[in-house]
């Protein structure tokens, strides 16, 4: 693991086209920005763990054709945010 520091303002770059900026720092947590093409998916560690475990659980419900696809309930606050304008 790649371990920074950086301030409030600063950015790192990852490749060619995506930035993630330290946008401020209130007690123990840190405000990010990141910039990303569209077709880069972008998630909090938790969501992308939960979208992975739905889709293992789809993926056996496709194997059993005898029971019924489930729909998961979506919760509003697990939704992500597009790019924020200042």
């Amino acid at each position: 693991m790649l371990i920074l520091t950086r301030r409030v303002g600063e950015t790192l770059v990852i490749g060619d086209n995506i930035t993630v900026t330290v946008l401020g720092v209130k007690g123990n947590q840190v405000r990010i920005g990141v910039n990303a093409p569209r077709d880069v998916a972008v998630h909090r560690e938790e969501i992308y763990e939960r979208i992975k475990r739905e889709q293992g659980s789809e993926a056996a419900v496709q194997q059993s054709p005898s029971s019924e696809p489930e729909t998961p309930d979506v919760d509003s606050s697990d939704l992500e945010a597009g790019p924020e304008v200042e």
